[in-house]
């Protein structure tokens, strides 16, 4: 059986160096086509028609005078008479046009007549959800009373919340989208988190078999989870291309449509009591949480809490969805742990200084509490020197003058493991390598190390290397969600392309005298391995192969992954904030994160993956909230003006540690994206409270929040 491992690390010529990403210059200097710039010959477009009542029953759909209308093409209709609304911007028709402006017009002839029903939007307040709040049972273990009433216990009671946040993607969710109806073939170019099944889900949707429709995409402008789905507006593209004849069909939602329908991040909202003993160790968690993501309710799974800290003898967790009439959640960035992570690191700060206890020295106090109790304890230790949390930590509410400084920390967890995964690699008679696959660059560096990890098996340059990706003739390639890409893909292609070189080794053998086996692909050469004089020239030796082309094939399997992927990684970040105690203005001056990491196939976009998290995570910490207009229904702040996300200047210094060392190398690669993000909320939250003295218990941290909290003037949970 071939010997699929990597080198060991000091052997490595490729793998774990510092390249830059090989789509970096297209990207930066614009040249990179995203689908969303696609324009095939005789493309029309395509806009929508949306409900503005966020709970209705359509009484009646006029297409007539549309239909009218100048460089009219076709027009479909979604919500039909008797069709229940349950959402301000749900899907009520599409029309299409030979320009978008033309479409645009013709789509406010649509006319669509309502009965208006009573609506839900807000969840805060869960009193007044009713019936349209769902318990999921509680759960309980050991006696989290009795650890509240033992001698000696203190405990710490108080209500937090983190609210719903959009998918903000650059580049929207659409598609362009052409239909032959004569030959019901499609050809297909969405903005997707999944070149290899989107194709597949569109096919259910128009009840064509899914290989009629050839899916491709070179760039994505943004995904985080919000796009596996062909959606609604998918199969109404395909549908209005059809009925205009085949023309392809350009539908892309605007920037309002965006942040309405295409996904939100569910909110959590809790109220939460704590105990530890005299020393500090915690005893018992009691936490009744609530949430929504929209009408489904959401799904966040309450077992998390509390967060990390898992095996806390006495716990009692309560959790209740709440269905509201507003657009849905989508999985966004590890979907649901920085929400449970805020929860379960703010409360743990709050009773550490209730305790007046150091924070660190608390999270150390109760790291056998976790999965990993080794790992976390040197996770915080190298956390709190990188930020000098010994110099500058001073005990809550304790910084002088106007302008506090605060310190404060969180930990967080993820998989990561690698998903299913096929390559194909070619090695051709002129020497030329290709390795095709079905998978999706999501901006992470997907190109750059799939192409890193084949140069390092056949001992060739980067630039030797012929990267095929994108598009779903290729061997299909699992979606990019769950931070599963990295393991799958590099799993994969060091398959195949072993499997290729092996092949080569047993053509060139004969000529080098020597048995297969014994070969090794080193500096563009296969030479007898530890002797460079005995070798043949890369191209030599494929000239050896006459005119048949090696094709091998290899597959991830997460069943037996070979030790070349898994998956579970812990990290620990600490942030350093200034508060304005008179504006309520937080400064975040810097965050440190370390991260427990698998073997690093590139350690430059393993940094750029960790700043990105952050990044995200400063922006719900600081700014992110939807909000809605209890009235209408609405969404009111569904624009990037006052949608607020961090500019350059409100990020502060950002510095990432991992912790490469040859134990974590031999775990195989795990994936970073996810859990770069997790702590970030929580540990500035936390810095903000150790500045200004009080939580603000309900993010963002705003301006009116930061004052309402040191005001006292905070409204309550229900």
């Amino acid at each position: 059986m071939p010997n699929y491992s990597y080198p060991p690390m000091e052997n490595r010529r490729v793998i774990g160096k510092r390249i830059t990403r090989l789509d970096g210059v297209e990207k930066s200097s614009g040249k990179a086509k995203y689908n969303s710039d696609v324009r095939p010959a005789g493309t029309i477009h395509a806009v929508g028609v949306f409900s503005p009542h966020a709970h209705a029953r359509v009484k009646s759909v006029d297409t007539s005078a549309a239909e009218r209308a100048p460089g009219f093409a076709a027009v479909s209709v979604v919500a039909k008479p008797g069709t229940e609304v349950n959402w301000a911007g749900q899907e009520i028709a599409f029309v299409a046009a030979d320009t978008e402006e033309r479409a645009r017009d013709a789509a406010s002839l649509i006319k669509v007549e309502y009965e208006v029903l009573p609506h839900l939007v807000r969840e805060e307040n869960l009193a007044k959800a009713g019936v349209r709040g769902k318990p999921a049972g509680e759960q309980v273990t050991g006696d989290p009373d009795a650890a509240f009433a033992a001698a000696g216990t203190v405990s710490h009671e108080a209500e937090y919340g983190i609210p719903v946040i959009t998918h903000c993607c650059l580049e929207p969710h659409g598609q362009v989208v052409a239909w032959d109806g004569a030959a019901n073939q499609i050809k297909y170019w969405p903005s997707t988190q999944t070149v290899s099944a989107v194709g597949g889900d569109l096919a259910k949707q128009l009840e064509l078999p899914a290989t009629n429709i050839h899916v491709h995409q070179d760039h994505i402008g943004g995904g985080f989870g919000s796009k596996f789905q062909s959606d609604v507006w998918g199969a109404e593209a395909a549908r209005l291309s059809k009925k205009a004849g085949g023309k392809p069909v350009k539908l892309y939602l605007d920037r309002r449509e965006e942040l309405t329908i295409a996904g939100v991040r569910p909110s959590v909202f809790g109220k939460v009591k704590l105990s530890a003993n005299a020393s500090g160790e915690l005893t018992g968690w009691d936490s009744t949480t609530w949430m929504t993501g929209g009408f489904a309710g959401g799904g966040l799974n309450a077992d998390l809490l509390p967060y990390v800290f898992r095996n806390v003898a006495n716990r009692r967790i309560n959790h209740t969805a709440v269905s509201t009439n507003c657009g849905t959640s989508r999985a966004w960035r590890a979907p649901n742990h920085p929400q449970v992570c805020y929860i379960t690191c703010a409360a743990m700060e709050d009773l550490a200084a209730k305790m007046k206890m150091d924070p660190v020295e608390f999270f150390l106090k109760n790291v056998d509490k976790t999965a990993r109790a080794g790992t976390y304890r040197g996770q915080i230790m190298k956390a709190a020197e990188m930020i000098g949390w010994k110099k500058n930590w001073k005990p809550r509410g304790s910084s002088p003058g106007t302008v506090k400084r605060g310190l404060g920390l969180a930990v967080g967890t993820w998989g990561g493991a690698g998903h299913a995964s096929q390559c194909r690699a070619t090695i051709n008679p002129d020497g030329s390598a290709v390795v095709e696959i079905g998978s999706q660059d999501l901006g992470t560096g997907t190109r750059t190390i799939i192409v890193q990890v084949a140069a390092e098996t056949y001992g060739l340059p980067m630039n030797a290397i012929t990267l095929k990706l994108g598009d779903n003739m290729y061997p299909a390639s699992g979606a990019s969600g769950g931070s599963t890409t990295v393991g799958g893909v590099s799993a994969s292609t060091r398959k195949a392309t072993v499997n290729a070189l092996d092949k080569l080794f047993a053509a060139v053998a004969p000529s080098l005298g020597v048995p297969a086996e014994q070969l090794e692909a080193v500096d563009s050469k296969i030479q007898v391995k530890g002797n460079p004089a005995k070798s043949m020239a890369w191209k030599a030796a494929c000239g050896k192969l006459g005119v048949s082309a090696i094709v091998e094939t290899g597959a991830n399997d997460p069943r037996n992954p070979m030790g070349l992927t898994t998956g579970g990684v812990g990290g620990c970040q600490m942030a350093d904030v200034s508060v304005d105690v008179e504006t309520g203005v937080v400064k975040l001056n810097k965050i440190v994160a370390v991260q427990d990491i698998g073997l690093v196939i590139n350690p430059k976009t393993a940094d750029s993956q960790v700043y990105g998290g952050i990044i995200m995570g400063i922006c719900a910490a600081l700014y992110e909230e939807r909000v809605m207009d209890e009235m209408t229904g609405r969404f009111v702040n569904a624009d990037m003006e006052f949608y607020k996300l961090a500019g350059a200047g409100d990020i502060g210094e950002i510095d990432v540690q991992f912790e490469i060392t040859p134990d974590n190398d031999k775990r195989g690669v795990i994936g970073l994206g996810e859990p770069a993000t997790v702590p970030t909320i929580a540990a500035i939250a936390n810095a903000v409270a150790n500045a200004i003295g009080v939580r603000p218990p309900v993010l963002p941290l705003t301006a009116k929040n930061v004052l309402n909290a040191l005001h006292n003037t905070t409204r309550r949970l229900a």
